[in-house]
């Protein structure tokens, strides 16, 4: 087993706090990825689990073993940075086969992984070559497979993508994720790219200072954001935000910002007060054009068509306030031109005006 569990975890540089009272459970097969913003502490979270940092409180368990204080040597995880670092001196192979080679183990039983693990990642034919002679993915996959052929009972990815160009770190997370599927090793991926994240991980820990913001699915977090930061965080395009405030009409809440109204579900989101100020979030990926006497329809004028191909993102200005939405409808739209959108209401995020908490009911 190789679930991994820390509790209670904080990290001290000096009088410094920058992860206080971390707790998180996960479990054993699972892809994680640890997501947030520069500083929020995700790779000094990966290096404390990895032991190449102290733990100043707490614990951490790597299969129901206590591994805190020990060295990295001892906790059976194997790690891949965002820098390579590979021996420049050795080949691709011995880079590959040099941990196997320190620990003793067999010539044939190293031969038998390398071909299995070089296999996998496609780099047979790299095996006499030095790092100079290779390009950026080519080496980080001699990386990855220097971390594979360990077998060890946890895979750890710091940013391994992030010096990549856009179209390899699309073909390589791919790749990442099949290798994970085929191996059932736990996994830990950390990446600021909340695109990267969404597309491999079975679980997201979402951080902010040092803090666990929201821990769940790629569904949960995109659909189900726990407050503001979150909802502002995931999702390209970004969601809109309105800062509204309730008001009754007979026929359930509505949230009105000048000219725009917005029909609130009262089951989703109960216990809206008239006059509360809420903010609403509104992601642009979940609305579209409608007809101007739809439920919530907002009348705006365009300023911008951005084609993206089989889709467009547009933005249009609703009363003042500059909103956007997502369109396959996109034909013969021009800045000037009138349109009238909605989000689809089972989509409608509330969150609180003052501490950006959602307002959506747990069963809802």
């Amino acid at each position: 087993m190789a679930s991994i569990t820390c509790t209670g975890i904080a990290k001290s540089y000096g009088a410094v706090r920058v992860i206080d009272g971390l707790d998180l459970s996960i479990p054993d097969h699972s892809f994680v990825v640890f997501l947030g913003p520069s500083g929020c502490g995700k790779s000094t979270m990966l290096r404390m689990i990895a032991g190449l940092e102290e733990v100043t409180e707490g614990r951490i368990e790597i299969g129901g073993r206590d591994v805190t204080a020990l060295p990295p040597g001892e906790r059976d995880v194997a790690m891949v940075f965002q820098s390579y670092a590979l021996y420049p001196h050795m080949s691709v192979a011995d880079n590959i086969t040099f941990g196997l080679r320190r620990q003793g183990v067999a010539r044939a039983e190293i031969g038998r992984r390398l071909d299995e693990v070089t296999g996998l990642l496609g780099i047979c034919e790299l095996m006499r070559r030095r790092p100079r002679q290779l390009s950026g993915g080519q080496q980080q996959r001699v990386a990855m497979a220097r971390a594979i052929i360990k077998t060890p009972k946890v895979f750890l990815f710091d940013e391994p993508l992030s010096n990549l160009d856009a179209k390899l770190r699309e073909k390589l997370r791919t790749e990442i994720r099949k290798i994970h599927m085929r191996l059932e090793t736990t996994t830990i991926f950390v990446t600021h790219d909340q695109l990267e994240a969404m597309t491999i991980a079975d679980s997201i820990v979402l951080l902010r200072d040092g803090a666990i913001e929201q821990h769940g699915s790629p569904a949960q977090i995109f659909d189900r954001p726990a407050n503001r930061f979150v909802a502002d965080f995931i999702g390209s395009p970004a969601m809109n935000f309105v800062e509204a405030e309730i008001a009754g009409d007979g026929g359930g809440p509505v949230a009105v910002a000048g000219a725009i109204r917005v029909p609130v579900p009262a089951h989703r989101f109960p216990g809206l007060s008239p006059g509360e100020r809420v903010e609403l979030g509104l992601r642009p990926a979940r609305m579209d054009l409608c007809a101007p006497d739809a439920p919530g329809a907002v009348a705006g004028r365009v300023v911008l068509v951005e084609n993206m191909g089989t889709d467009a993102l547009v933005i249009a200005d609703a009363d003042g306030r500059e909103l956007s939405f997502v369109t396959r409808r996109f034909e013969g739209l021009r800045p000037g031109d009138p349109v009238t959108f909605a989000v689809e209401p089972e989509h409608l995020h509330v969150f609180d005006a003052a501490s950006g908490v959602s307002r959506r009911a747990a069963d809802a």
